[in-house]
């Protein structure tokens, strides 16, 4: 017996909420602020960092700070989730992130917006992982199921294209503030919405925190993800502290993280299929959005729309593909090839040049990706909360979510290194240098993409979703 088989038979599904589509959309705001977030404030970093008058060397802080709370605190979000209640843990989140981003907006000064950064991380690990719960206990036939993941995979894929979209517009034609304060009008209608549609719910009964699996799962992540920036050693530490992480899990009453939810072979091999797609697709927005502004001169407004291709395209990927073959095919042929057409986007990345021209090059590569990735993660969001008990929806969520911080952290931090490696080693002018390092370094993210297809190939045998019967 498998164990999604054996933890199916542990609960009865209770009957299908008759509000379920209406929560639907609300929850579908809250995940679109947390994937804007990813990339609003990249575009605004550089008037952020003249208004505020920080170094060169501290303006990743502002990346980074969001990056450590979210990346760390995930698996406690999850937690926390599972034990106060979806709804009231949605709640508390969406209104901690309103705050955060008000501070932020307001800073007077650059430790200030550092400091509310890394507060909008700590609040994004209880809603993220929140949001996702809700969708996987919410929607349990397969082509309902396949609709409501559409719409969280789609906003997955394309938020932070949206994000680079957005910013672009604020920063030009407001201010680099706006997009903080952004967040506040989105949280407070989520937030209306999901107090009166969302079910309530109790959570589980209370039992003792795994406070040290808290503190080794919480360090683990924050080295894993503070070694982008601070080298090999601290990722040394990071591999260390989660190796004991997972000796601790095994062996305590009540883990933060029931090991079986990451040996169940289709979640484990969704889990790596996610870090490896987000891993490229990141590394993709990171050249293009540098290659843009800085090689072909785009405005902050300009980039941003050169990259609403790749968020049509996404679109239509989620909704026109995956959506609509769900139902009726194994996860895996939609992830593997999906990984494989992303590869292809990205190889097309590879023949960059400092002349080259976004038509031709720039945009077809982008309609790949997009195409690519939204049939990679509409079905493993899916199938990496499937069969969960309910009562563990949190914690199963939040580990997708982890899969995908790690990615985009460690994912950006390898190919940025390429790129600053192979840009410093080429003899020639500094914009075909720049350029040179992005061709070199997105060539390694064919190979993290390419591993992807294969992790979904090899690892995902689910098959395709039973007839639902009623």
């Amino acid at each position: 017996m498998s164990a999604a088989t054996a933890e199916t038979q542990t609960w009865t599904a209770p009957p299908p909420d008759s509000r379920r589509w209406t929560a639907l959309a609300f929850i579908a705001i809250a995940q679109l602020m947390i994937a804007l977030d990813a990339t609003i404030v990249s575009i605004a970093l550089p008037s952020a960092q003249s208004a505020l008058g920080a170094s060169d060397a501290d303006r990743q802080w502002v990346v980074t700070a969001y990056a450590l709370a979210f990346g760390g605190l995930l698996l406690l979000g999850g937690k926390v989730a599972d034990y106060a209640g979806r709804k009231r843990a949605f709640l508390i989140g969406l209104a901690g992130f309103a705050v955060a981003s008000a501070i932020g907006g307001a800073a007077p000064n650059f430790a200030t917006l550092v400091a509310a950064r890394a507060l909008q991380g700590a609040f994004a690990a209880l809603l993220a992982p929140t949001a996702l719960s809700l969708l996987a206990v919410s929607f349990t036939q397969p082509r309902e199921r396949a609709t409501a993941f559409a719409v969280y995979g789609s906003i997955a894929g394309s938020g932070a294209a949206i994000g680079l979209l957005l910013g672009g517009a604020l920063t030009q034609y407001l201010a680099w503030r706006w997009c903080l304060y952004v967040n506040i009008p989105i949280a407070v209608m989520a937030g209306i919405g999901g107090w009166l549609v969302l079910p309530a719910g109790s959570g589980r009964a209370k039992a003792a925190l795994d406070l040290p699996g808290v503190v080794l799962a919480a360090g683990g992540m924050v080295a894993l993800v503070y070694s982008s920036t601070a080298g090999i050693g601290l990722l040394a530490v990071g591999g260390l502290l989660l190796a004991l992480f997972v000796f601790r899990e095994a062996r305590t009453a009540n883990p933060l993280l029931p090991l079986r939810i990451l040996t169940d072979r289709n979640r484990g091999g969704s889990y790596i299929t996610v870090a490896m797609a987000i891993a490229g697709m990141f590394g993709a927005f990171l050249f293009l959005t540098y290659y843009l502004q800085v090689v072909l001169q785009f405005t902050p407004l300009q980039a941003g729309l050169a990259f609403l291709p790749m968020t049509i395209a996404s679109q239509a990927g989620s909704w026109l593909i995956a959506s609509r073959l769900m139902p009726y095919v194994a996860p895996r042929a939609l992830m593997a090839p999906g990984a494989a057409v992303a590869a292809a986007g990205m190889a097309l990345l590879t023949q960059l040049r400092a002349d080259s021209a976004y038509l031709t090059l720039v945009l077809p590569a982008e309609v790949l990706l997009g195409l690519g990735i939204s049939c990679v993660m509409v079905p493993a969001f899916s199938t990496a909360t499937h069969g969960i008990d309910p009562r563990e929806a949190g914690v199963a969520s939040a580990t997708v979510n982890t899969a995908q911080q790690i990615g985009g952290s460690l994912g950006t931090a390898l190919l940025n290194s390429i790129a600053i490696s192979a840009t410093a080693a080429y003899a020639g002018p500094r914009a075909a240098a720049l350029v040179h390092g992005f061709s070199v370094a997105t060539g390694w993210g064919v190979v993290i993409l390419l591993v992807g297809a294969i992790a979904a190939a090899v690892l995902i045998n689910t098959g395709r979703p039973a007839p639902h019967r009623v």
